[in-house]
């Protein structure tokens, strides 16, 4: 199965800048942006200008017809039912946390965007020090385990089968409060509107 173009070419940034052995900040000077934008494109928390992902692109040594060669245009329609089983979950690091193990479970382009259906992993213990912010409004379904989500001011505490729904670009941070590992489906569904 093809993923989302988008998120094709995040990956295609990330992997290559890592077979390059080039640190984030390596990358970010020599396609003069900053090191937190690479950051977001690679973790696909926003989408580039096309004048930067070129730059990108040329930052890493790569030809651009060679960069899109093997990135797949997918019709939009053209597949009505997509299954995946459990073993093709894609594993991904969407920030450094200590604890979170994410994985992806689909990602298509809707009429209104980009949606990234993700399974979260949050081992006993498991918090985030620092609020984050998401250019997406954000599903979370707790499939096991307890887990609080602050957004904002606010505090909820959700068990298994309960959900929460919300404007990802609210401050939030979620945190494993059970006695085992907490396990959610998350699904994005990103806003058109990215700036760089």
């Amino acid at each position: 199965m093809q993923e989302d173009v988008l998120i094709q070419i995040s990956n295609k940034i990330k992997e290559t800048r890592k077979t390059q052995k080039k640190t984030v900040q390596e990358l970010a000077t020599k396609a003069q942006v900053s090191k937190g934008l690479i950051s977001q494109i690679e973790n696909n928390r926003t989408v580039p200008s096309l004048p930067v992902l070129m730059n990108i692109v040329l930052a890493l040594n790569i030809d651009l017809k060679d960069f899109f060669e093997d990135i797949s245009h997918n019709k939009e329609g053209q597949q009505k039912i997509i299954i995946k089983t459990a073993a093709s979950y894609q594993a991904f690091e969407k920030e450094p946390a200590k604890g979170f193990k994410y994985k992806r479970i689909l990602t298509r382009n809707m009429d209104a965007g980009p949606v990234d259906t993700i399974l979260l992993e949050l081992k006993k213990g498991a918090r985030r020090t620092q609020m984050i912010k998401t250019d997406a409004y954000e599903y979370k379904y707790i499939i096991k385990g307890r887990v609080e989500y602050q957004i904002e001011e606010e505090k909820y505490v959700l068990e298994e089968g309960d959900s929460l729904f919300f404007d990802g670009r609210l401050s939030h941070k979620p945190a494993n409060i059970g006695n085992t590992d907490a396990l959610m489906l998350v699904i994005y569904f990103f806003l058109t509107s990215n700036k760089d």
